[in-house]
């Protein structure tokens, strides 16, 4: 089976950058694999991406040296199971917020004995080879978001679910709960003091602490921090941006602060 070389990063305590992606197109996601990223996302939460679309961005990811994730819209196992047959190589599940959820999702990701991931890995097998029902269970990634309040009390026994690998701050809905505002930068006092408290409680556990930035010079500040995942922005963000420069560039003006916020 093809290795998942994000669990060989980790296990070395190498950064991961990861890219995200949330426009539907197979192209722009083969363009993406092909920048230097460690693992690319297919993001079915808020990104505009339906399974047909996510089959088609997962085969491109495919063809680069990237490894394909996806976000799920919500804990569940169909969907799930359905992306990792599609070839995904580990799934980010969002609004996770209790021990139960967190055994729920990882159970849709693990075979039996382990779990309860139904049989049929289609187009796995054409990316990760003849055998990979018999390591998919040690290969495939499972993170879960802390979003919530409620994630945030549960956080040790989320941490300390079998076969979870770690967790992923969704920042703009965890400062929401907490502040009122979704800002993905916040430095409101609570939410400083929750991003500290999941990755303590994340080394404690010995588990991956990954966090969605806004820029490259956030995503660095981050690592500088301790986190072992970032994700700099998404393609949205970056396409938005990369043209707000080129406009203010061709008429010799600042580029102007303000575009999507990301999430």
């Amino acid at each position: 089976m093809r290795m998942n070389r994000l669990k060989e990063a980790f296990r070395q305590q190498l950064p991961v950058v990861n890219g995200w992606l949330a426009i539907p197109s197979g192209y722009s996601a083969e363009i993406a694999g092909h920048q230097g990223y460690d693992a690319i996302t297919v993001d079915m939460q808020h990104g505009m991406i339906d399974f047909s679309n996510a089959l088609s961005m997962l085969q491109a990811i495919s063809c680069t040296p990237a490894v394909p994730l996806a976000r799920v819209a919500c804990n569940d196992p169909a969907q799930i199971m359905r992306l990792l047959d599609a070839g995904a190589w580990g799934i980010i599940c969002p609004m996770i917020s209790s021990a139960e959820q967190a055994r729920q999702f990882v159970s849709a990701c693990r075979y039996p004995p382990l779990g309860t991931r139904s049989f049929g890995p289609a187009r796995a097998l054409l990316y990760g080879g003849k055998d990979y029902p018999q390591y998919a269970n040690g290969e495939i990634l499972t993170l879960a978001m802390i979003e919530t309040r409620e994630g945030l009390a549960n956080l040790d026994a989320i941490l300390d679910t079998e076969g979870l690998d770690g967790v992923f701050i969704g920042p703009n809905d965890l400062s929401l709960t907490l502040t009122g505002s979704a800002s993905a930068e916040s430095q409101h006092p609570d939410m400083l003091a929750a991003i500290e408290l999941v990755l303590s409680r994340s080394r404690a556990h010995g588990k991956v602490a990954g966090i969605f930035c806004t820029s490259g010079d956030a995503a660095a500040a981050r690592l500088a921090q301790g986190f072992q995942l970032v994700t700099p922005a998404n393609d949205v963000m970056q396409l938005g941006r990369a043209a707000r420069e080129a406009i203010a560039a061709t008429l010799g003006k600042s580029a102007p602060t303000r575009g999507v916020s990301g999430y």
